[in-house]
């Protein structure tokens, strides 16, 4: 009898489940189609958009585009009166452009779709007949959909593109685990460099597996201790004035005061209107945004790599240590690109400073040398402890190695199949040696 009475109550659970529809008044469908905005110039990438009737002040929904005929479904921050910047926080189909006529709707099932005026499906939530009721821009910018008990069955906050709104997460399991930034200002595809949670730290990569900087919590030290979130929050101070924005980390096997962070520039203007981003350049980045003021809405305050050291940055790092500095080779100091090495010798830099591959045949090419600097990869990876010689046999045997870099007091050995910023230190016992063709 108990069983029979369980089976019809998940039965019941069930279908009232799948029943649970969308109001007719509550579904929508919203075609990219029609006029242009008016306000361009100070649209972020200066696209030409379209925005949709979701609205939630400074938070707008847009079709927009930066090349003719590609549109994405972005949420934009900012509002026209401030006559500010007005910049895009999130996206749905970044990589996968929709064209003129394609449709962003809900139906009463409850899915939230992107598709092409074909039908051809290109974004979804895959919530459908999951008892969604609803769709809202929550006031922190949060677009999301809710079960009749105003549970969120989906939110835009689980799917990050290059941004962290105040109140979102990067989860080690369960996800989202990375930041992916932007390629450049005019191809919308991810780019290059990744904000990624892993169980010991933060970490930034140059294609996935270049590691160029990583978080210094000591506490992940231990064997037992690893990372669970890391949350953008404002953190309340003794004083109002003073209250700040962190980037929160849990930790397992640790007290709430042992939990680390990262420390991100004083609340301006009280506002919890502010984001973190891993910009194009590969630089981490956060803005708060005024609402109430006419002009200079936006304020910079922080950057993880900056060319000016303030006194309140006690962890500064220069800009050396961005991959892509000195674009495709170039000699890096104080965050200025200063030389172009070659084989005979360093020159003055340009953007055309480049390195001559050679053919993988041995025979066809030799090494120069280069004392006091390191690779950008250095500083945040251990490289391997081995010989001079096995460092270098090991990048002449492998094909894509373009040169190898060798700390003659420690050992160690690192090979890069890509030199980009090479970042001078003034220490002898820092070596590189650069691949060159023999002619």
């Amino acid at each position: 009898m108990a069983a029979a009475f369980y089976l019809s109550f998940i039965f019941f659970l069930s279908f009232s489940i799948s029943y649970a529809i969308v109001p007719l008044s509550d579904t929508f469908q919203y075609v990219n189609a029609g006029d242009f905005g008016e306000f361009t110039s100070i649209s972020e990438y200066t696209p030409t958009y379209r925005f949709l009737p979701p609205f939630t002040s400074p938070f707008q929904l847009c079709y927009y585009n930066t090349t003719p005929n590609a549109y994405y479904l972005a949420l934009r921050m900012g509002t026209t009166r401030t006559n500010s910047v007005m910049r895009w926080v999130w996206e749905a189909n970044r990589g996968s452009p929709v064209r003129e006529n394609a449709t962003f709707s809900l139906g009463s099932n409850g899915n939230l779709v992107l598709a092409e005026s074909n039908g051809k499906i290109v974004w979804q939530t895959n919530t459908a007949n999951k008892g969604v009721v609803a769709f809202a821009i929550e006031s922190d910018g949060n677009m999301v959909l809710k079960d009749s008990k105003g549970n969120f069955v989906w939110q835009s906050f689980d799917s990050p593109t290059d941004t962290l709104l105040v109140g979102q997460t990067l989860r080690v399991n369960g996800g989202p685990t990375k930041l992916v930034n932007r390629d450049s200002i005019t191809n919308n595809v991810n780019g290059a460099y990744s904000l990624v949670i892993e169980p010991k730290g933060l970490s930034l990569y140059y294609k996935n597996t270049m590691r160029y900087w990583s978080s210094n919590f000591p506490i992940l030290n231990r064997a037992n201790v690893n990372m669970v979130n890391a949350t953008l929050k404002i953190i309340e101070s003794e004083y109002e004035e003073n209250n700040f924005h962190r980037l929160h980390c849990e930790v397992t096997n640790a007290g709430f005061f042992d939990n680390p962070y990262l420390d991100m520039g004083t609340l301006r203007y009280n506002s919890s209107l502010s984001y973190l981003r891993l910009s194009i350049d590969g630089n981490l980045e956060l803005y708060t945004y005024r609402a109430d003021v006419h002009g200079h809405a936006w304020a910079k305050l922080f950057t993880l790599f900056s060319r000016d050291k303030s006194e309140t940055e006690t962890d500064y790092i220069d800009e050396c240590q961005l991959p892509n500095r000195c674009g495709k080779f170039g000699l890096c100091e104080e965050s200025q690109c200063v030389g172009c090495p070659t084989p005979n010798g360093v020159f003055a830099w340009s953007k055309n400073c480049d390195v001559k591959l050679p053919s993988c045949n041995a025979s066809s090419f030799k090494y120069y040398k280069l004392k006091g600097v390191d690779h950008f990869t250095v500083k945040y990876t251990s490289g391997t402890k081995t010989s001079l010689d096995n460092c270098k046999n090991k990048c002449t045997k492998d094909c894509k190695c373009v040169g190898y870099f060798y700390h003659t007091n420690q050992r160690r050995c690192w090979i890069t199949h890509e030199l980009k910023t090479l970042t001078r230190n003034w220490n002898s016992t820092s070596l590189a040696y650069i691949k060159t063709p023999i002619v």
